[in-house]
């Protein structure tokens, strides 16, 4: 349990904390100690998945462990930057919205899908968002040292749009196969129809016509036979010389 990758996801959550004592002081100094504890803290996540794979480490503990630490690390961040005044514009409040919101929709979605032995997997576009967010939220950490803070300002909104596109994909994933599996039940609950009904009555049908044609065709021969051996009786026996 206690390999390199795992050791490295525990690392990032115990970073979180010194990431979220920022919120208390208010001199720009602590933000930036926060911003480069996050940008190690996104860095393990990173390694910790690639080192897991290719040294054959990959543990039931870190599977568990890897998702929850990357949703408390982007959930503190967030907190931090909404909690502390003029780290973002009010308007971007928006984008931090949605992000949270599709965090609980898709661990939502995963928690009852996995019930059901049904993966969600991750698609590109989903990691594309997860790159311009952590990009976003490390750079607003800096805020105040050249034009970080705005630049990351404006890559939050983009994090935020490919979060709703990305957590609408999940979604509609999540609810086809709910309705295929609800037709499924319907179908094989509910009484075969009339043109089914019919259907398997000429499937019936056809499957007794040879057996009809069969014996159709056996009688003249029956009869054929029945007349030569009475022809055979009527015939006088020759006498033994």
């Amino acid at each position: 349990m206690y390999n390199l990758p795992n050791l490295l996801t525990i690392s990032r959550i115990a970073v979180i904390p010194l990431i979220f004592l920022s919120v208390y002081f208010e001199c720009s100094f602590f933000n930036y100690i926060a911003g480069v504890l996050f940008i190690a803290a996104s860095i393990t996540d990173y390694y910790d998945g690639k080192l897991a794979r290719d040294r054959g480490e990959v543990s039931a503990f870190g599977r568990l462990l890897d998702p929850i630490a990357d949703k408390l690390l982007v959930a503190t961040a967030l907190v931090v930057i909404l909690a502390k005044p003029g780290m973002i514009h009010e308007v971007s409040y928006i984008p931090v919205f949605v992000i949270l919101c599709r965090e609980l929709l898709v661990s939502g979605l995963r928690e009852f899908l996995r019930e059901v032995n049904v993966g969600l997997p991750v698609t590109r576009l989903a990691k594309w968002k997860t790159g311009f967010q952590m990009t976003a939220l490390a750079m607003i950490f800096f805020k105040g040292w050249w034009i970080w803070g705005e630049t990351g300002e404006v890559l939050l909104w983009v994090a935020g749009i490919l979060t709703f596109i990305t957590g609408y994909q999940y979604f509609e994933k999540s609810l086809l196969y709910v309705k295929t599996e609800a037709g499924q039940k319907k179908a094989a609950s509910q009484p075969a129809s009339a043109a089914e009904k019919k259907v398997s009555a000429l499937k019936a049908e056809n499957k007794s016509t040879p057996v009809r044609n069969t014996a159709a065709k056996s009688a003249p021969k029956a009869k054929s036979a029945a007349k030569t051996g009475q022809a055979a009786k009527k015939a006088p026996a020759k006498k033994k010389k």
